[in-house]
C-alpha cells in the first residue's frame, strides 16, 4: 500500500518550498483530513522542513507521523509568544493524536467574586462569563478554603443570595438576618452599609487572594494608627486583631525571602512515557497556589519541548502575568515581559528545590498508583524506556550481563546475572572457570564465556536473552560478537558494554560511545546488573582462592572439606596447633565424628583397631 506521505509527496514538498521563515503554527493533516499534530515553529520553513530532511535519523514515532502527512496548513503569527498560546489552544481543540495529551484528575474549584451589587465571595467548580471575577484554579482545596475563612474573618461579607438594588434596598423589601445579628454581615441589605464601604472590602480580598498581603497588611496597620490617634480604641483593637489574623497566615505560609514576589517556578521530571511539571506561585515569599500537571509523550519529546508546552498551559489556565520565572535549565524560547531565571544559589534556588521534591514526591505517589492497579506496570516502564534508550526492536525482557574476575591472571574465572522483567533471576545465574585462557586476558575470557554459555542454550534449545551486556569496552564486546557470529546469533540479540570509568556504552562496530543520562532508568538497571555480576564473579574467585590456600594436610582428610577445615583453622590458628590439641577441643570446633576423624589422622598410633 502506497503511504501517505509517498502519495503526496510533491504536493508537500511545494508547501513546504513556500513556507516563510516567520514564527507561527503549522497542523498536520493525514488522509481524512483530520488534524494529527499541531507544532508551534520560531522558523516554520526550518522547523517544517526538518521533519522530512531527517526522516531517516529520527524516531520511529516521528518517522510514522511524516507517514502519515497528507496534507500540511500554517499561521502566522507575530511573536513566539503567540505561537505558544495558539499551539496550546488548538492542541486543546483538536487534541491531535501525535501531540503530548494534557492529564488531570479533577476539575479544580475556584474562587468567583459575584458580578452583582454588594458581591459574594464562594468556591465554584464551573466558570459562567457573565462578568464575576474568578481566581484560580485550586489544586490545593483547603489552601481556597483557608483563604475564603480569613478573608471572611477580615472583612463580614454578606452570604445571602438577595437581590440587593439600591431600589430594592430603599423599598425596605428585606429583613436583617441572623448573619447580621452574630457579626458575620453588616447589614447592606437595610442600609446599614453602603456599596463604597463594601467595595473596600472587596478590593481587600482580592489583594489577599493574589498574595498580596504586606499591601492590606500596610491599609491596616494606616488604619489602626489613624483610629488610635482619634482615640477610638476598640476599633483600633479590632483592627489589631485583624493584622494579628493576617499576620499569623503569612507565617504559616512565608517559606523564603518575602521580596521574592510575583514569581512563577516550574520544574519537570521525566521517564520513559510520561512527564511531570510541578508549578508554584510566589507572592512576597508566600507559595498561594501549588499545581503538577501530567504529560503523556507521544514523539520522544525532550524536557525542553514538554516544558514549554507545561509553562504556556498553566499559566493560562492560572490566569498568570509573573514576570519572573524560575526553571531548571533554559525552555528554549522567548516571552514578552518575562525574565527566566535558572538559579545555582540562594533563595530561589531553594525555591526550585522545593519545587523539585514536589514533582518527584507527585510522580512516587502515581507510580505507587498504577503498581497496586498494575504490578508490572513498573517493569514495562523500564523496559519501554530501555527498549527506546538503547535503539532495540524488541523489549529486553531477558538480559544477561557478564563480568571476568582475577588477580594478576591468578584462577581466572568469570560470573553472569540474568534479569527477567527487569529483576533478578537468581535461579539462572552462573560461574565459569576459564579453562582455555592461560594469563590474564579478559578479551579471550569474555570469548570463551560467551561461546560456552550460547552453545549450552542452543543445545538445550532454551529461549536466548534480547540484550546481552558485558563489563568493559570496545574489546570486550568485540570479543563477545566473535562467539556470537561462530554460533550463527549475529543480529539475533543486541549486544552491548559498559565501561566503567565514564559509564559508556559501546555497541560493536561503533568507534563512539554512548552517553546515557545519568539519573536515566536505563544507565541505573545496566550498573544494576555490572554491579550484581561483579559481586558474583568475586565470590566465586574469593572461594576457589581460599580453597587452593588451604593446607594439603587438611584436605586429605577424608570427610572433612572446606567449612570445617575454616572453622579448624580460625579456632587453632596453625595445623601444627590442630596436630597438638586434644581430642576434646577438636571434637567441641567440628562434632564427635569429625573430631575423631583429624584426631586419628594426626595420632594413628593411638587410633584402636
Amino acid at each position: 500500500m502506497t503511504s501517505a506521505r509517498e502519495k503526496y509527496f510533491s504536493h508537500l514538498e511545494m508547501i513546504v518550498k513556500n513556507l516563510p521563515h516567520k514564527p507561527g503554527v503549522y497542523q498536520y493533516f493525514d488522509e481524512k483530513n483530520k488534524i494529527i499534530y499541531v507544532g508551534k515553529a520560531k522558523d516554520l520553513k526550518k522547523r517544517v522542513s526538518s521533519y522530512f530532511n531527517k526522516i531517516n535519523s529520527v524516531s520511529g514515532k516521528v518517522q510514522m507521523l511524516v507517514r502519515r502527512i497528507a496534507d500540511i496548513k500554517y499561521i502566522v503569527v507575530e511573536t513566539e509568544q503567540d505561537a505558544l498560546l495558539l499551539e496550546n489552544n488548538l492542541i486543546k481543540k483538536y487534541q491531535p493524536h501525535y501531540n503530548v495529551a494534557l492529564k488531570d484528575d479533577k476539575t479544580f474549584p475556584w474562587i468567583c467574586i459575584k458580578n452583582e451589587p454588594f458581591p459574594r465571595i464562594f468556591p465554584t467548580r464551573h466558570v459562567i462569563r457573565d462578568g464575576s471575577a474568578y481566581f484560580g484554579p485550586y489544586a490545593n482545596v483547603r489552601l481556597m478554603h483557608t483563604l475564603l475563612e480569613l478573608a471572611r474573618r477580615l472583612y463580614p461579607l454578606r452570604t445571602c443570595t438577595l437581590s440587593l438594588t439600591t431600589k430594592n434596598i430603599a423599598a425596605g423589601k428585606f429583613r436583617l438576618c441572623l448573619e447580621y445579628h452574630i457579626g458575620n454581615c453588616k447589614g447592606p441589605c437595610r442600609g446599614l452599609q453602603d456599596e463604597a464601604d463594601y467595595e473596600k472590602s472587596i478590593q481587600a480580598i482580592k489583594e489577599i487572594i493574589r498574595g498580596n498581603i504586606t499591601t492590606v497588611a500596610r491599609q491596616l496597620r494606616d488604619l489602626m494608627t489613624a483610629l488610635a490617634t482619634a482615640e477610638e480604641f476598640e476599633k483600633a483593637h479590632l483592627v489589631k486583631e485583624k493584622l494579628l489574623l493576617l499576620d499569623k497566615y503569612q507565617s504559616k505560609s512565608t517559606v523564603v525571602n518575602p521580596a521574592i514576589h510575583n514569581v512563577d517556578v516550574f520544574s519537570i521530571i521525566a521517564d520513559g512515557l510520561s512527564a511531570y511539571v510541578n508549578y508554584m506561585k510566589v507572592m512576597n515569599g508566600a507559595i498561594i497556589q501549588v499545581h503538577t500537571l501530567e504529560l503523556q509523550k507521544k514523539l520522544d519529546e525532550t524536557p525542553e519541548e514538554l516544558l514549554s508546552i507545561a509553562i504556556t498551559e498553566i499559566r493560562q489556565r492560572f490566569q498568570s502575568e509573573s514576570p519572573e520565572i524560575i526553571l531548571p535549565f533554559s525552555p528554549g524560547f522567548t516571552m514578552p515581559g518575562v525574565t527566566f531565571t535558572i538559579p545555582k544559589i540562594g533563595d530561589k534556588k531553594k525555591l526550585l528545590d522545593l519545587s523539585e521534591r514536589n514533582v518527584k514526591y507527585y510522580q512516587l505517589e502515581k507510580e505507587k498508583q498504577k503498581e497496586q492497579v498494575d504490578p508490572e506496570h513498573r517493569s514495562r516502564r523500564i523496559l519501554e524506556t530501555m527498549r527506546k534508550d538503547l535503539r532495540m526492536q524488541e523489549l529486553p525482557v531477558h538480559i544477561e550481563c557478564f563480568d571476568n574476575s582475577n588477580i594478576q591472571g591468578d584462577m581466572p574465572v568469570a560470573a553472569m546475572v540474568c534479569f527477567k522483567n527487569a529483576k533478578p533471576d537468581k535461579s539462572e545465574y552462573r560461574h565459569f572457570n576459564i579453562k582455555t585462557v592461560e594469563g590474564p586476558n579478559d578479551f579471550a575470557s569474555m570469548e570463551e564465556i560467551i561461546h560456552r554459555r550460547y552453545k549450552r542454550l542452543i543445545e538445550e534449545e532454551k529461549p536466548l536473552p534480547q540484550l546481552i551486556i558485558v563489563d568493559g569496552g570496545k574489546g570486550q564486546v568485540s570479543s563477545a560478537l566473535k562467539s556470537l557470529e561462530k554460533l550463527g546469533l549475529t543480529g539475533r540479540m543486541t549486544v552491548i558494554g559498559i565501561a566503567k570509568k565514564l559509564e559508556e556504552i559501546y555497541y560493536p562496530n561503533d568507534p563512539l560511545p554512548m552517553y546515557l543520562d545519568k539519573k536515566s532508568e536505563t544507565l541505573r538497571l545496566i550498573q544494576q546488573m555490572r554491579d550484581e555480576a561483579h559481586r558474583f564473579g568475586i565470590t566465586h574467585h574469593r572461594r576457589k582462592r581460599e580453597k587452593a590456600t588451604l593446607t594439603p594436610q587438611l584436605t586429605e582428610i577424608a570427610g572433612v572439606g572446606y567449612s570445617l577445615n575454616q572453622k579448624l583453622l580460625w579456632k587453632f590458628k596453625s595445623v601444627r596447633q590442630i596436630k597438638a590439641a586434644p581430642l576434646e577441643a577438636l571434637q567441641e570446633v567440628v562434632g564427635k565424628a569429625k573430631g575423631k576423624a583429624v584426631y586419628d589422622h594426626f595420632h594413628p598410633e593411638n587410633k584402636k583397631e
